[in-house]
């Protein structure tokens, strides 16, 4: 998980869980394992859980001018970015050597 910034590492929500025995001694071997402090390794995980069912939608709603909009999107021609331009137009690193 990326590295907060100053202001994101301020923990101010707090969660309250209960667990059975197995599943806190699980908890505890996994955040050992890691050598992670327990609460640490309760929120990184959550949150890498959270972000892969985040990813996995299927169903978006939109408006409809934004749905028209995103519909037309794979049709249009490709916008020539300078910064890619710029890029390609270098040598690779390994012809540089």
């Amino acid at each position: 998980m990326p590295r907060a910034t100053q202001d994101e590492s301020a923990k101010s929500e707090r969660f309250h869980i209960r667990a059975t025995t197995r599943q806190a001694n699980l908890i505890k071997a996994g955040a050992a394992r890691r050598n992670a402090d327990l609460t640490e390794y309760i929120v990184d995980s959550a949150c890498v859980q959270a972000e892969m069912d985040l990813a996995d939608q299927s169903r978006f709603v939109l408006p409809p001018q934004a749905w028209n909009a995103f519909v037309k999107a794979p049709d249009a021609p490709p916008k020539a970015l300078q910064g890619l331009k710029r890029l390609f137009a270098r040598p690779s690193v390994a012809e540089s050597r």
